[in-house]
């Protein structure tokens, strides 16, 4: 099915027709709409017609090839350079998680390159917005994953949790409600102690490295997943 570029053209701007798109689930008309012309079309553009002009088979074939090359580096550092939660939620927190296989990871027909940067930021802040579940469990796995390969981080963790827990426990013994002076004073140190064992113990580089590794992963998959709809496939499951 075609879609024109804006059928309501004369009476609906671009950037209305766009935010309605997106708000009421067709995200993936967005990303077949052709856009405006940038930098980096341009630039293939004039090379390309220059090349073509030229009466040297190598000389064109090395700018079609440099300038092929330095789109596809302008596409990847664009995924990077876009704030992958600018769009994001509480409601998009709050929905359940999509299905692993089905929905999340999907078949081959579902990943393709992106032609251009703007594509590229479209399909990082939707697919963000649809699969957070999914990429939340993917940092609490790399991060449990971060504390097996530390078994000193694991136990500085462990350890302050089982501190946090007896001094709850305490308290309700002692009777600490009683006394918010000198109960603050010991919630002060105990997390002074709790900083203290986190850093030596080395948590923090646990939790980077869950961090960078689940980041990275979901860029990259976020700007790769094509903007495949689930209502679609339920349908054609159910045909």
């Amino acid at each position: 099915m075609v879609f024109s570029a804006n059928p309501l053209s004369l009476s609906v701007s671009d950037p209305f027709f766009d935010s309605w798109l997106r708000q009421n689930g067709y995200p993936e008309i967005l990303e077949h709409r052709p856009t405006s012309a940038t930098p980096t079309t341009v630039s293939a553009a004039t090379t390309s017609t220059s090349a073509a002009t030229s009466t040297s088979t190598s000389t064109s074939t090395a700018n079609g090839f440099f300038t092929s090359l330095y789109s596809t580096i302008c596409i990847l550092l664009s995924l990077f350079a876009t704030n992958p939660f600018a769009k994001l939620t509480n409601e998009d927190l709050a929905a359940p998680t999509p299905p692993w296989q089905a929905g999340f990871v999907g078949d081959y027909e579902s990943y393709s390159f992106p032609v251009s940067s703007s594509q590229a930021q479209l399909r990082v802040q939707e697919n963000v917005k649809r699969y957070a579940r999914n990429y939340a469990w993917l940092l609490v796995i790399f991060f449990a994953c971060s504390l097996y390969q530390m078994p000193l981080a694991a136990a500085g963790l462990i350890f302050c949790l089982a501190l946090w827990e007896i001094f709850k426990l305490c308290g309700g013994m002692w009777g600490l409600d009683q006394y918010p002076t000198i109960q603050q004073t010991i919630i002060r140190v105990a997390q002074c102690v709790a900083a203290v064992i986190l850093i030596y113990s080395g948590v923090q580089m646990a939790l980077f490295s869950a961090l960078s590794v689940t980041y990275a992963g979901m860029i990259l998959h976020t700007g790769f997943r094509t903007l495949t709809r689930a209502k679609q496939a339920s349908r054609g499951r159910s045909r």
